[in-house]
C-alpha cells in the first residue's frame, strides 16, 4: 500500500476525524484573534481565543489519549494548563473590578461636576 492510499483510508477512520475536527477549533482561535485584532487596529486577545483554546485543547488532549500519542498528551495537557490559568486571571480581574465598583462610594454633591443642591431650589 502507497503512503497516500494509506493516508486517504486513514482519513475515514472516526478517531481521525475527531482529531481533525479538534485541531479546526483549536486553529480557530487564532482566526477570532485575527479578526478581534482587525476589529480594534492592534493586537488584541479575546475571551474567545481562550475557550476556543480549551475546547480545542480539550479534543486532541482526548485524541492523544485514545491514539496513546505522547507527544499530543504532553504538549495539551501543559497547554490545557495555560489556558485555564488565563481564564482564571480574567474573571479574577472581573470580579475584582465588580467589587470595587460595588463598594466604590458615590462622590459627594458639587463633586466631579454635579452641582450641588441648594435648599432654596427644594
Amino acid at each position: 500500500m502507497t503512503l497516500a492510499a494509506w493516508s486517504i483510508q486513514k482519513l475515514f477512520e472516526p478517531l481521525v476525524i475527531f482529531g481533525l475536527a479538534g485541531q479546526c477549533v483549536f486553529m480557530l482561535r487564532f482566526v477570532v484573534q485575527w479578526f478581534a485584532s482587525e476589529r480594534r487596529g492592534r493586537s488584541y486577545v479575546p475571551i474567545g481565543f481562550w475557550y476556543l483554546s480549551v475546547g480545542g485543547g480539550l479534543m486532541l488532549l482526548v485524541y492523544g489519549v485514545l491514539d496513546e500519542d505522547p507527544v499530543i498528551l504532553l504538549g495539551q495537557s501543559l497547554g490545557m494548563t495555560i489556558y485555564a490559568r488565563n481564564l482564571f486571571l480574567i474573571y479574577a480581574r472581573r470580579a475584582r473590578y465588580q467589587r470595587r465598583r460595588a463598594n466604590a462610594q458615590p462622590p459627594p454633591d458639587g463633586a466631579a461636576g454635579v452641582p450641588a443642591q441648594s435648599d432654596a431650589s427644594v
